[in-house]
């Protein structure tokens, strides 16, 4: 449920369309390599090849298996009946993976046709997660996402109650407080202008927090809606007790929320003015993955707002001024905040990055940051090289370290 909403197209799959389906369209034109090349093997030996081949950043070539195994069903007549469930869900993970969203949704699209309610079991192609993925994967947003949400939520509803398996229900608890978090954002977001958003957001945190009150993700949501409510030290609290949930874990741990998740995270401590907290989040998140142009941006914004709360700090309580340590330190904040806000802005110049928004208010900070500082060592960045395409600059991360010791 990592994923954010693709904006990608719908072409969804028409039972009716005398052309060829969406799966057929995109069987690849190229040969199968000889290594896959056997005639006689059967669908599940085909998904299994598949499986593996994506368990191993193979994803390219588990789509040709994955479309030999749906091309099998087809000639014997079974693409449409529940058998395909597995080579369904497969397909779909396949095309996640690809980041293709529109593939991915005819696939689930189809599924659901065969499993409606979700009471086939997941060792069977069905389940919950193509309710939850369509819900993610909406192009409509607002009601037709809740739509999805709240089909998965009755499924893992009726699961969680149908099974005593402790470990089972611990998986199954996390399932549905994400899902009700899920719900809360929309009407957070795109239903926010309707009448009963928060008291809706109340109802929906509340049983989230009943479900998976040890989920960092279910606290984080909770802190969210409590900064709508203008609630900041419950917001706080809340923020602090889901940081405290995984910070000594290792990168990798499932217990550690997903990169965009804790991208969110930093959003939300630092508008409850926690920046050393969210700093902390940020240095973990570019140790993970330094080409990402949002925790470049958000580490360079939040040393700046610290080294502006360092500012206000300099008149003691006395009223005396204590403006030597306090400079100093403004300085280095000030100085590691320009060194993330050009990492991010080169960043986003080598990626095509899409967010104007982000590259505009990241610029006027820089030029902001160069009135103060003057001009740094490779000098300002000019209109022509300020992330707005110049392909040819090299990532200095020689200053990596650096950017660390202003928190």
């Amino acid at each position: 449920m990592g994923k954010t909403r693709p904006s990608h197209q719908e072409k969804k799959f028409r039972d009716k369309e005398p052309t060829r389906t969406k799966i057929d369209r995109v069987l690849p034109p190229r040969p199968v390599s000889k290594k896959h090349r056997k005639t006689k093997e059967s669908v599940e030996e085909l998904l299994a090849q598949a499986s593996a081949l994506l368990e191993t950043s193979q994803a390219d070539e588990a789509l040709q298996i994955a479309l030999r195994a749906f091309d099998k069903l087809e000639k014997k007549g079974e693409a449409a009946t529940v058998g395909a469930l597995p080579t369904l869900s497969l397909l779909a993970e396949v095309y996640l993976e690809l980041g293709d969203a529109d593939a991915a949704r005819d696939c689930f699209l189809r599924a659901v046709k065969l499993d409606p309610s979700g009471s086939i079991p997941e060792s069977e192609g069905g389940g919950v997660e193509k309710f939850l993925w369509l819900a993610q994967l909406s192009e409509d947003g607002g009601q037709d996402s809740v739509k999805w949400f709240d089909k998965g939520v009755t499924v893992l509803r009726n699961e969680l109650a149908s099974t005593i398996d402790t470990e089972v229900q611990a998986v199954k608890r996390k399932k549905l407080a994400a899902a009700l978090c899920g719900v809360v954002e929309i009407y957070m977001t795109d239903l926010s202008w309707e009448s009963d958003a928060e008291s809706r957001c109340e109802s929906l945190i509340t049983e989230a927090m009943l479900v998976a009150p040890s989920s960092p993700e279910t606290l984080q949501t909770l802190a969210n809606v409590r900064i709508s409510q203008t609630k900041v030290e419950e917001a706080r609290k809340a923020l602090a007790d889901s940081i405290e949930l995984w910070k000594d874990l290792p990168a990798g741990d499932e217990g550690v929320p997903e990169f965009p998740t804790r991208i969110s995270l930093s959003r939300l401590l630092m508008e409850v003015e926690m920046e050393n907290e969210a700093m902390e989040v940020l240095e973990r998140l570019v140790e993970e993955d330094d080409t990402s142009v949002e925790a470049w941006y958000l580490g360079g914004w939040c040393m700046y707002l610290i080294a502006e709360r360092k500012q206000t700090q300099q008149i003691a309580p006395n009223g005396t001024t204590n403006t030597k340590i306090a400079d100093e330190e403004r300085e280095t904040s000030l100085k590691s905040s320009r060194i993330w806000l050009t990492t991010s802005l080169r960043l986003y110049g080598l990626q095509d990055y899409e967010d104007e928004r982000l590259r505009d208010h990241a610029q006027e900070l820089v030029r902001d940051l160069s009135l103060e500082l003057g001009n740094d060592k490779n000098g300002d960045l000019s209109d022509e090289e300020d992330g707005a395409g110049d392909e040819g600059w090299d990532i200095d991360m020689e200053d990596k370290d650096q950017t660390m010791e202003g928190a």
